[in-house]
């Protein structure tokens, strides 16, 4: 089984949703920017892909500079209250098989997940 957290305007997280569809059929689907994960899912999906908050943060959103977050990259409780918030501010897309994540860009990571 897995699962993708995915935003259907970002071409990067189609595709993965596609290679998913395309090899697994048992796939649950979570647009995360309608239904976004709570601060204790976040850290479980940090535990997941063995990172830290600052790794699973989108820099580029408007969100980010206006939460001034780059002097907060140290703090991981306030990136992730930030994220849970925010979720526009997540990485996109996660893609979980059992108990490993990956963040699908490239779509080759989905698929060394899908693999291993």
């Amino acid at each position: 089984m897995a699962t993708i957290y995915h935003n259907p305007r970002c071409s990067k997280s189609r595709a993965a949703l596609q290679l998913l569809q395309a090899r697994d059929g048992d796939l649950t689907v979570i647009h995360y920017l309608d239904t976004p994960p709570s601060a204790a899912e976040i850290r479980n999906l940090l535990e997941q892909l063995e990172m830290r908050p600052e790794q699973l943060l989108r820099r580029g959103e408007s969100v980010y500079k206006s939460l001034d977050l780059k002097h907060k990259l140290d703090d991981d409780a306030a990136l992730i209250e930030a994220m849970a918030a925010n979720p526009i501010l997540i990485e996109r897309p996660i893609v979980i098989v059992d108990d490993q994540a990956v963040i699908g860009r490239p779509t080759e990571r989905v698929v060394e997940l899908l693999e291993s």
